[in-house]
C-alpha cells in the first residue's frame, strides 16, 4: 500500500514543462514549484534575456551568477543584472546568449546565485523546445482588418 501512495505522489508532482512560443518575439520558459524561467529572444536587435521569478524577494547584489551543473558545467557572472520593482524578478539582458542557451541545453540544472542566495532549477526537458527558440526569426505580426460603416 506505502508503495501505492509514493507512486501517486510521483504521479502527482509536476515535471519540468518547458514551452517555446514563436512570434516576433520567441519565448522559452518553464514555471517550475518554487522559480519561473523566462527567455526572450528579440531576432531583430539579437536581443536576448532571462528573468528569474521566485515568490520571496531576490536580495540586492552586486554581481549576479548563474552556474550550470552536469556534462558540460559552466559558470556565468554579470553584474549588468535588473530586479524587479518588488525584487521577485531577476533579469540579465544582453546581445549574446550562446553560453546561457548551452548551459541550459547541455546540463541537467542550473543553480542562479545573487547575493548568497541560490536559487536551482531544472533543465532536464529543455532540449526539445531550445531548438526552435535558437532558431528564432522575426513572425509577422497578425494584421486585422476592420471595416467601418457609418449608418
Amino acid at each position: 500500500m506505502r508503495m501505492i501512495a509514493c507512486l501517486f505522489a510521483l504521479c502527482a508532482t509536476p515535471a519540468a514543462a518547458w514551452d517555446v512560443s514563436l512570434g516576433p518575439i520567441c519565448v522559452l520558459e518553464d514555471q517550475q514549484s518554487e522559480v519561473a524561467v523566462t527567455l526572450t529572444h528579440d531576432p531583430e536587435g539579437p536581443i536576448y534575456s532571462i528573468t528569474i521569478t521566485t515568490p520571496t524577494p531576490w536580495p540586492e547584489g552586486p554581481v549576479f551568477t548563474i552556474a550550470f551543473i552536469g556534462d558540460n558545467p559552466l559558470r556565468i557572472t554579470t553584474n549588468q543584472h535588473v530586479l524587479s520593482d518588488d525584487n521577485r524578478a531577476v533579469t540579465v539582458v544582453d546581445r549574446g546568449f550562446g553560453n546561457v542557451l548551452n548551459g541550459m541545453e547541455f546540463n541537467e540544472t542550473a543553480i542562479a546565485s545573487l547575493a548568497g542566495r541560490e536559487v536551482p532549477f531544472d533543465l532536464s526537458a529543455v532540449d526539445a523546445p531550445m531548438q526552435p527558440f535558437r532558431t528564432c526569426t522575426p513572425q509577422p505580426v497578425a494584421q486585422v482588418r476592420m471595416d467601418i460603416t457609418h449608418g
